[in-house]
């Protein structure tokens, strides 16, 4: 008799997903909206974790059964949805490697992720195949299309219930081919997920099974989930880990490509509808969440716990939304990128309570412990590849440098790629490691906490000082007209010259904004961060990254700014 195998014991992710559909079967693992009723109420449809995993075992044997191969990499822009939580983890367990493409990255960065990954297949809805075929996203390798929606688009083309009825047929043919997702290698890779762009091109992180696996074990201890709570998904990537972590995935009713216009009243209603006790949201999900008279908010006692990643997540935010809360509840701010995640995090009252105030005044956004089994070192900034780790490297605590990172979730290469690899990764021979260059920039304090002060590419070297982002900014943050800030570099009369930019909270009339300008300038006097920016100009709305809706491209800024002091 065969024993069944535990969560610990499996690499591939898709194996997460049986095992608990053999301890919690009929369980909702996956929850959407379908709708309105008369009343106003929204509609849902979902799956049990039983029938998620049949439907993902029928998609993987009809994949296979079409012809597509162990190793084919496959481009999935299908939106949350029923149909796309079978569809990954059957390519999961076929070994089939889903490519990940943020859809609103701009056609040139959609075409350049398809050329770089190279797809057999491209799996979409119609609007995605129509675009493909439009600008041949992938014409040279692209053999498949698979509609991801009812009825057809042209001759010969599948759709995902063709694939599903081939994989019955093979099945009651007897010809399936074998699926064990446990037999493939934790080294095997297991996916492709694009960067969103907001530092430089988009670049495709390879992701092994085993750093998936390492990802799922590391996000459950660091936040202590467990098998029966409710999830909601406001952010696509991240709601896979749900079902492999026994929790039901409730999808709301939100544009997820849109985090900063989501309505809160639908979240919270979503929330409300299934007693959520998990929440995972960018920066600007969770500002909305917090918008309104405090005293008007209601609470959410069902929420444990809500996550937030993407990019650093204000005080002033955390505490609105931290008074929604029950004790011992708290927001989780978590530190990391699409090439290593979770890296840190620390707990909003620890934020509150003790870090808050030294951030206001400029010494950057503490980010938290390093999360158990990841190695964090600060090591001197430099623009060059390092190929070759040294001890030499690293920097005493409580001085700025460059971000390294070490330990199972971290991605070791670039699909396609070699120079950026090059330039990310530092090799450890003599320890088989290797750290990942998170590009930013901070340093670690006396407790052993990590600080964020900024991306390296966003420093502003001075003749005789580098300025760093998150610093100087936080000091106008604190502003009560500035929403927030940006700290961008000019040259001028053959100078660098140091410019904050800032959207204020409101649109302000010109001699509001000469007093404003006045208030800043004095303020920026008093720091030894700030005293060297003279030059402020206002901004009606930043230029923000597609995935969260929060990192600030302050590349486009410089260029406007640019302009302005010309």
């Amino acid at each position: 008799m065969s024993r069944t195998p535990t969560v610990a014991e499996t690499s591939n992710i898709a194996s997460h997903l049986s095992v608990m559909a053999r301890r919690q079967p009929y369980t909702p693992a996956v929850v959407v909206p379908a709708g309105r009723a008369a009343s106003g109420r929204v509609r849902y449809t979902h799956l049990t974790y039983l029938q998620l995993d049949r439907d993902s075992d029928e998609l993987a044997c009809g994949l296979r059964a079409i012809g597509i191969g162990r190793g084919s990499r496959a481009v999935v822009m299908v939106p949350p949805s029923l149909d796309l939580f079978a569809l990954v983890f059957a390519l999961f367990k076929a070994g089939i490697v889903p490519v990940l493409i943020d859809p609103g990255m701009g056609l040139r960065n959609l075409g350049q992720c398809c050329r770089e990954a190279a797809p057999a297949v491209f799996i979409g809805i119609r609007k995605a195949l129509w675009a493909q075929w439009t600008w041949g996203w992938g014409r040279d390798t692209v053999r498949q299309l698979i509609l991801v929606a009812p009825g057809r688009m042209g001759i010969g083309l599948k759709t995902l219930d063709d694939v599903r009825r081939a994989g019955r047929q093979a099945r009651c043919l007897g010809q399936h081919p074998s699926l064990d997702p446990e037999s493939i290698p934790a080294d095997e890779m297991a996916a492709i997920l694009f960067t969103s762009g907001s530092t430089g091109p988009p670049k495709g992180a390879v992701y092994t099974h085993g750093i998936l696996h390492a990802q799922v074990e590391l996000i459950r201890d660091l936040f202590g989930i467990e098998p029966g709570e409710i999830d909601l998904c406001t952010f696509p990537l991240f709601a896979l880990f749900a079902p492999a972590l026994g929790m039901t995935a409730i999808v709301p009713d939100m544009d997820p490509t849109r985090p900063a216009r989501a309505d809160p009243a639908r979240i919270v209603e979503a929330i409300e509808d299934f007693g959520a006790t998990n929440l995972f949201g960018s920066p600007a999900l969770l500002r909305q969440l917090g918008r309104g008279d405090p005293a008007s908010l209601t609470r959410l006692p069902s929420l444990k716990r809500v996550v937030s990643a993407g990019a650093p997540v204000s005080a002033a935010i955390l505490e609105r939304l931290a008074g929604r809360l029950v004790a011992p509840a708290e927001v989780y701010p978590t530190y990391g990128a699409t090439e290593a995640l979770p890296v840190a995090s620390m707990g909003s009252s620890e934020v509150l309570g003790q870090t808050r105030a030294a951030t206001d005044a400029g010494a950057g956004v503490c980010v938290g412990r390093p999360v158990d089994g990841i190695d964090v070192r600060i090591i001197r900034i430099c623009d060059d590849p390092i190929p070759t780790w040294s001890d030499d490297l690293v920097v005493p605590d409580g001085t700025i440098g460059e971000i390294v990172v070490s330990g199972p979730i971290v991605t070791r290469e670039y699909f396609g790629r070699p120079e950026a690899t090059r330039l990310a990764k530092i090799l450890d021979p003599e320890r088989s490691l290797l750290y990942h260059r998170m590009g930013d920039v901070g340093y670690r304090d006396d407790q052993g906490r990590l600080w964020f002060c900024g991306r390296k590419s966003h420093r502003v070297i001075l003749d005789d000082q580098t300025l760093f982002t998150i610093p100087c900014e936080a000091i106008f943050n604190t502003h009560p007209a500035v929403f927030r800030s940006a700290l961008v570099g000019v040259n001028r009369g053959g100078e660098r010259i140091p410019v904050i930019c800032i959207e204020p909270v409101r649109r302000l009339a010109r001699g509001e904004r000469d007093r404003v300008r006045s208030e800043l300038l004095e303020r920026a006097a008093g720091f030894t961060q700030t005293r060297r920016i003279r030059t402020i100009l206002f901004h009606r709305a930043f230029p923000v990254d597609i995935r969260h809706n929060s990192k600030i491209f302050r590349e486009q800024l410089a260029v406007w700014a640019a302009r302005r002091c010309s």
